[in-house]
């Protein structure tokens, strides 16, 4: 399975992954699993360390390398599929990877519940 995680599960895996949920953990470690973290959840996280709202110690290339986490660029077939989207979410790094896991057919990996109002839309949870 092709999994993208969103950027709270991406920071729990790289620093504290006790806190993830059992059933989630297995799942991202499962070998047979292929993790991809997106662009633009590398953006969120430079926007909110440069403003002060996260601070980050560690590199997060070299983290995703080390996790075996795949980097996925944004697309433009991604973007076009925000001006399909419901209002569901008015987060905008949240409603590019909804975009994006529904493009790419990807299951998303979040604890975001207002996520589930996309499964109508395509988006495949775990």
């Amino acid at each position: 399975m092709e999994i993208l995680i969103d950027t709270h599960i991406f920071l729990r895996l790289a620093t504290d992954p006790d806190k993830l949920s059992k059933k989630d953990l297995a799942l991202l470690q499962a070998r047979k699993n292929k993790l991809y973290l997106s662009a633009m959840s590398i953006a969120e996280v430079m926007i909110k360390q440069s403003i002060g709202q996260i601070e980050i110690s560690f590199d997060i290339l070299k983290a995703c390398k080390a996790m075996e986490i795949n980097l996925l660029d944004f697309d433009v077939v991604s973007a076009m599929k925000l001006g399909t989207l419901p209002m569901h979410h008015k987060d905008p790094f949240d409603r590019m990877l909804i975009a994006q896991a529904i493009t790419h057919k990807m299951t998303f990996c979040t604890v975001d519940r207002k996520m589930e109002f996309y499964v109508d839309e395509g988006l495949e949870l775990l």
